[in-house]
């Protein structure tokens, strides 16, 4: 229970890679706030920490929104009274070529990620201090060597990265360490991709050296909580691939 006694918020956490995040975080003891814009999933989600002893709590919020950003920040200090943890996860990708992908998604993406990130982060810093970890999700969309049909998400991801970097510059001396993953994972939409591009995703699977696409609990979500603990006390302002060897961070 390497994470008792902390308290976790986690955006997106209704399925996928959020989800699995949530779930292994509360496995060692972290109580977490299971945000996202659908309450059902969110409940769900619960309903499986539950199942297995630990504690959450469903919030509703679109990170678009930065007074649903404050009001979710604000629900998860009266339930559980401090903040230890916070996973900027959920985002709407805008996938596409340059021509495809229209002014409303790229903003879209824009709002909902590096933007929700730097707000989100901005919010949460002053009940992070001494001690508190900041994990911000990116991808390795940014480092294909052909960037065709993925440069507006990838901008929108390489930005979150230097957010990153930057609130563990300035924030470091405060005690908040904040890192970021560029995870694999088999989450609802990569598996309905993979299903739908049969000969694609084979081809893709095969440029991982490890032949797999990670789980979203067992491979993203216990690296994060792992992360978070002191176990990870001296890493900061990192961007670490969870992707099986695939991508050449440098």
């Amino acid at each position: 229970m390497i994470l008792e006694g902390k308290v976790a918020l986690v955006t997106g956490a209704g399925q996928g890679v959020g989800q699995g995040i949530a779930l292994a975080l509360a496995v060692e003891g972290a109580k977490v706030a299971v945000t996202g814009r659908t309450l059902a999933k969110l409940e769900a989600t619960c309903a499986q920490i539950a199942g297995r002893g630990g504690v959450a709590l469903p919030v509703v919020c679109d990170v678009k929104s930065e007074a649903s950003l404050q009001a979710c920040l604000d629900a998860v200090l009266e339930e559980f009274g401090g903040l230890d943890i916070l996973v900027n996860n959920a985002q709407e990708v805008p996938l596409g070529t340059l021509d495809q992908v229209t002014d409303d998604a790229f903003a879209a993406g824009w709002e909902s990620g590096p933007l929700a990130t730097f707000r989100m982060m901005k919010l949460c810093r002053p009940h992070l201090k001494d001690g508190g970890s900041i994990v911000n999700l990116a991808s390795s969309a940014g480092k294909r060597w052909d960037m065709s049909g993925y440069g507006c998400y990838a901008a929108t991801k390489e930005a979150i990265r230097s957010l990153t970097r930057a609130a563990a510059c300035e924030w470091g001396p405060e005690g908040i360490r904040t890192n970021v993953i560029l995870p694999h994972a088999k989450s609802p939409g990569l598996e309905w991709w993979m299903d739908n591009n049969p000969e694609e995703a084979a081809a893709f699977v095969a440029t991982i050296p490890q032949r797999r696409v990670g789980d979203c609990e067992d491979d993203i979500g216990r690296f994060v909580a792992v992360l978070c603990s002191d176990a990870s006390a001296y890493v900061n302002g990192q961007s670490i691939g969870l992707d099986g060897g695939q991508a050449l961070l440098g």
